[in-house]
């Protein structure tokens, strides 16, 4: 089904994805603007919110979930027990195996982050005019299956 719109599919596509990425690397650099740590990349972020999300899992199964290779979420690992922010925890049911946990910084860090996000963009949508804000509220739905469709196809071979 196409979008109800005066744009040709292929433009309202390209307007979306332009208009998503406008919001979020204004996101991304303010909030690293205020950070007293130092930054985490990208894929360390998402192995912190996969682990707190999923406390438990393994190496493996990460990697898969992030689609990644597992040598990568091995070196990630590494870094983050290294740097205080992941515990590794031999898995009782096979020694082989490592099971992911947070540790208390890493959980504080991701709750401060989340807080100051939430607060940023409370601030520029408290700046938009009624309108406005009904549509972004009316829009978080579809925003969200297009992100499970990303997803879903991510997933597929």
């Amino acid at each position: 089904m196409e979008p109800e719109t005066d744009v040709e599919p292929q433009a309202y596509a390209e307007e979306l994805a332009d208009a998503l990425v406008g919001v979020l690397r204004p996101i991304r650099r303010r909030l690293r603007a205020g950070l007293t740590v130092p930054r985490l990349r990208g894929a360390e972020v998402e192995l912190l919110r996969l682990v707190e999300a999923r406390p438990g899992i393994g190496v493996s199964e990460a990697a898969k979930e992030l689609h990644l290779a597992g040598n990568s979420v091995s070196t990630l690992v590494n870094r983050l027990v290294r740097d205080g922010q992941l515990v590794r925890e031999t898995d009782p049911a096979d020694r082989r195996a490592a099971r992911l946990l947070l540790t208390e910084a890493a959980g504080a860090r991701l709750r401060d982050w989340r807080e100051r996000r939430a607060a940023l963009v409370r601030r520029q949508v408290d700046r938009l005019d009624q309108a406005d804000r009904d549509a972004l509220s009316a829009a978080i739905p579809a925003l969200r299956r297009l992100a499970d469709n990303l997803r879903e196809e991510a997933d597929r071979p």
